[in-house]
């Protein structure tokens, strides 16, 4: 994710969140049952990162992506995100003495190509853009990304057990947690590590706990379906140069689980009484919703929900793997 200094994200997302760009739980719709249809109307069933900060940030935006999953244009700062997860993720494919900075150059084109060939709005980030020149440098900033991704870590010396791994696990109260973890380091002796890549520059010191809130639902997501509390969550900021880490403790996961229970219940009661309230800050700015924004002279579009409780019909196993 696009982050500036300030802890907010160049692309319009707040920086404590899962990215928004490449996450199978991230954009509109996210955390709705399977086969749910956009604009349909379904009653949020599960909780990821994104989608948490999305609440915490602004609880009409939660309602925008999920309750009514309005369309949101793609940005050259997501795209260029999910770009550069692709070529990391890919990176691991080849045998360690393989794994160089100019092979993670030449896995972009054909990336870009996957990337087009299977989310076509993007297209239209350069669509004005007929000789291409704005395309060559968005494209030569994703090396730019790659190549400072080699002077923080070593990926010679590194044997992922899992790269962009959909995680699942049901709380006892019933909540559902999912999202996707970039990779996941497990030494010899069975310590694990959880690793997320940010594209963009490490927050403020002030700002760090927004990020950290994303790794710890991670933990509290594995030690829900391992029951190993993972040794380290770090955090490697390509936009900065950064590596952030924390080694967290079992009382890190309990809190983490509080909050989000809170969380449940704050959305679960304005999902039954619809009364999902603005909370304009400074990202405001960013947001693509602002024509349906009270705050923007806006109205919402008509509440598609019953003003009542979700039914539940949930699946009481967690599952760690393929979505």
């Amino acid at each position: 994710m696009e982050t500036s200094t300030d802890g907010t994200s160049t692309d319009g997302t707040s920086s404590g969140g899962a990215r928004a760009e490449g996450s199978g739980d991230g954009g509109s719709g996210a955390g709705l049952p399977s086969g749910a249809r956009a604009g349909a109307g379904v009653a949020p069933a599960s909780l990821s990162p994104s989608r948490a900060s999305d609440f915490m940030q602004c609880p009409l935006l939660y309602r925008f992506r999920v309750i009514d999953r309005l369309p949101e244009k793609p940005s050259e700062a997501a795209t260029r995100g999910t770009l550069v997860h692709a070529v990391l993720e890919r990176l691991f494919d080849a045998p360690a003495t393989e794994r160089t900075a100019p092979r993670a150059r030449a896995l972009i084109p054909g990336q870009w190509d996957r990337l087009r060939e299977s989310k076509p709005e993007v297209v239209e980030l350069f669509a004005d853009d007929p000789g291409g020149e704005r395309l060559a440098r968005w494209l030569g900033e994703a090396e730019q990304l790659l190549e400072r991704w080699f002077t923080l870590e070593d990926p010679t010396r590194l044997e992922p057990a899992e790269r962009e791994l959909f995680v699942e696990a049901e709380l006892d109260s019933g909540l559902r947690l999912r999202g996707i973890i970039d990779r996941v380091d497990v030494a010899p002796t069975g310590e694990v590590r959880i690793v997320d890549y940010k594209t963009g520059k490490a927050p403020r010191p002030e700002y760090a706990e927004g990020a950290l809130f994303q790794m710890k639902f991670y933990a509290l997501v594995v030690w829900r379906l391992k029951r190993v509390v993972p040794r380290r969550l770090q955090l490697v900021y390509l936009g900065s140069g950064d590596v952030v880490t924390y080694d967290p403790v079992f009382a890190d996961l309990e809190r983490v689980e509080r909050k989000l229970l809170a969380l449940w219940e704050a959305i679960s009661a304005a999902t039954e009484t619809g009364d999902w309230r603005p909370r304009p800050s400074k990202l405001c700015g960013w947001c693509d919703h602002q024509a349906f924004c009270p705050e923007f002279g806006g109205t919402p579009p008509p509440y598609p929900l019953p003003l009542r409780s979700p039914a539940s019909g949930r699946d009481p196993q967690g599952r760690m793997g393929p979505d």
